[in-house]
């Protein structure tokens, strides 16, 4: 199928997504692997330390990076290898998110990209009981041997894009959209010249200073999970091509933030919040250490159990974990 694109993952050092320590890029033409990029860096000054929980992800640390260049001296190569491509990336919304955050800490101007999700896509062209990269590579034929290393995360990443592009006979990334009668996404240039920060940077710097400041550490303690809290009204200015918009949410076990806290960041990416699974339920997030694999071994709270007991009546219900959940609202 000749389609052509490129296809980005990033990892990043602590969950600011300005933090990039790596990066890996595969570039397709006619529905073909013909080149790949990987570059490790150290993330903006400023925002270089290292999360315990990132590393246990990746596998990247301060002494892997010590004398790697910044994300500044390294993107022109990335912007370079990238070219006029749309870029395809599995939760787009955070590697998009990662190019903009990064690039305004850093004082670089950022080029505006067309692009597409596989985690919006892949819910619409495979039924499954997660759509993490592992689940969906394995449903579109793509081997994905080491997750989250970015190279292996991206190629795994345009498998599955070649495998939904030939599902929809698409000649282009564009023709995929225009088949399944979705707008591309499209996110635009940034040029600090005469740009404001993004709000999402904005609002993570301010969260940093107040943390800095230790003014934080009370007001925004991990509050208790029994206590559900009010179900907010979804966003209804929300940008329609993130991956929870439109979604009906349902949390169970315990996250870093507290339930009404994930449920007022989830209404603000267009999601609809609710107390218990139902019929109406289309997205369970799982704390308590759970990661997607378990679906696979049995490690769930009732409430997952309730989604796979519904799963296998032929409601579409994904799960996802604390990790993917917290990427997608930042």
């Amino acid at each position: 199928m000749p389609v052509d694109f490129t296809a980005i993952d990033f990892e990043t050092a602590n969950g600011f997504r300005g933090s990039p320590c790596s990066v890996g890029l595969t570039k397709v033409r006619n529905g073909v692997v013909v080149d790949e990029g990987y570059w490790l860096m150290r993330p903006p000054a400023g925002h270089d330390h290292f999360d315990s929980r990132n590393i246990t992800i990746h596998g990247i640390t301060p002494d892997d990076v010590a004398a790697a260049p910044r994300f500044a001296e390294v993107f022109p190569e990335v912007r370079d290898f990238i070219g006029s491509d749309a870029l395809v990336a599995h939760n787009a919304a955070f590697d998009m998110g990662v190019i903009r955050s990064a690039s305004e800490v850093s004082g670089l101007p950022a080029p505006a990209f067309d692009y597409a999700c596989t985690v919006v896509l892949s819910r619409k062209n495979y039924s499954l009981p997660s759509y993490s990269l592992p689940f969906v590579a394995e449903a579109a034929g793509v081997p994905l041997v080491n997750h989250h290393d970015a190279t292996e995360d991206a190629r795994a990443c345009a498998g599955i894009m070649v495998d939904i592009a030939a599902k929809h006979a698409a000649s282009s990334v564009r023709g995929v959209f225009t088949a399944m009668q979705l707008a591309m996404p499209h996110t635009d240039a940034y040029d600090p010249a005469t740009d404001e920060m993004s709000k999402a940077t904005r609002s993570a710097l301010e969260k940093m200073a107040e943390v800095a400041a230790g003014v934080s550490s009370g007001r925004r303690a991990r509050a208790s999970w029994s206590t559900e809290g009010p179900n907010p009204e979804p966003n209804s200015l929300a940008d329609s091509s993130h991956p929870l918009y439109g979604q009906t949410i349902v949390f169970t076990g315990d996250l870093g933030l507290s339930r009404p806290e994930a449920k007022l960041r989830a209404a603000h990416y267009g999601a609809r919040s609710a107390s218990s699974v139902t019929r109406k339920t289309t997205v369970l997030v799982v704390g308590s250490g759970f990661a997607a694999t378990d679906l696979r071994t049995g490690r769930l709270t009732s409430k997952a159990q309730r989604v796979l007991e519904l799963q296998r009546r032929g409601q579409g219900i994904e799960v996802l974990s604390e990790g993917e959940f917290m990427q997608m609202i930042g």
